[in-house]
Order: C-alpha cells, then structure tokens, then sequence
C-alpha cells in the first residue's frame, strides 16, 4: 500500500512538470473595437531620410511586370496591386515599412507598422509626413482602416475593401 502511495505522489508531482498546456486564442475585433483601439494611441514621426531614400521605386517596370503575370510574393518583397492603378511594396530586409507609389513608380504614401505579428498598428503618412490614415492588421486576411479622426474608410476582408455599409469600394490582388 505505501508503495502504490509513494508511485501515485511520485506521478502527481512529476506529471503537471512535464505535460505541456497550449493555450491558443484570438483577438475579435468590429468596426468600432477597432477604432477604439487605434484612437488611444498616438502615432509617431514618420522617418523623413526613409522617405527620400523610396521617393521613386527603382524597379517599377519589373514590379508592374510581376503585376501582370500575378506574382505578388518575390524572394526580396512582397507586393501588392490595387485596382486603382497603386501599388505597394514591403521589403523582407524591413517589414515595418511598406510604399505605396502610382503606377509610374512615384511615391505617393509611406506606411510605419509598429509590429509585425497580428494584430498590429500602421500608420500612413503622405511624402510631406502628413498622417493619411491609420490600421488595425487583425490578421492576413482582415485589416481596417479609418481616417486621423475615426472615420471607417475601408474594411478589407481579403481581396475586398467595404465600406460602412458594406459596398466593395476597392479591391486588390491577394495572395493566400
């Protein structure tokens, strides 16, 4: 009896050591959580010598290339194509920044992410530093946007942005 009591303590106490409790979760978010969550952070200045550096995008003729051909995911960058006639381009080497241009490679907007695993923040500045609007990534696939004052601009959900109504207002190419 002492021995099955000591085997029975020995396994109580080694057991919870050893065994490996996985805890997964995730963050929900509507229109308004998401606001709420980006008006209670300032955001800071966008880098101005970063700027300079991608006013024009060197490889507009191969990006819009890529375009055609429907390669989004390169081995130094990811891009992506709107159906406005922008791009934009995020470079592996720095994935908090991602440029927007118009389609003859100027650039038109700078975005600041303040991290990279989801969810996370993001800022758009226009070239002169000014704040555009600013983003919720919740994940891959889901982000909103909404203006420096809090109004709803755009909810993508995939390939597609909606409004507050729920009208596709832009779409682009999304890679799965």
């Amino acid at each position: 009896m002492l021995k099955k009591l000591i085997l029975f303590l020995v396994l109580f106490l080694i057991l919870p050591v050893n065994a490996q409790t996985v805890l997964t979760g995730e963050v929900t978010y509507d229109v308004d959580s998401a606001r709420k969550e980006l008006l209670n952070t300032s955001p800071k200045k966008l880098n101005p010598h970063m700027v300079a550096k991608h006013i024009t995008d060197s490889e507009n003729r191969e990006n819009l290339g890529y375009a055609l051909q429907g390669n989004v995911e390169l081995q130094d960058r990811t891009l992506a194509f709107f159906s406005d006639g922008t791009y934009a381009v995020m470079y592996d080497r720095d994935k908090y920044h991602v440029w927007y241009y118009s389609h003859d490679g100027k650039l038109i907007y700078a975005e600041e992410k303040d991290g990279i695993d989801y969810p996370y923040k993001s800022y758009k500045y226009t070239t002169m530093g000014e704040l555009v609007n600013m983003g919720l990534r919740v994940s891959k696939e889901e982000t909103f946007i909404y203006s420096p004052n809090g109004r709803l601009i755009a909810h993508w959900l995939r390939e597609n942005a909606y409004d507050e109504d729920g009208n596709i207002i832009m779409q682009r190419k999304y890679a799965k």
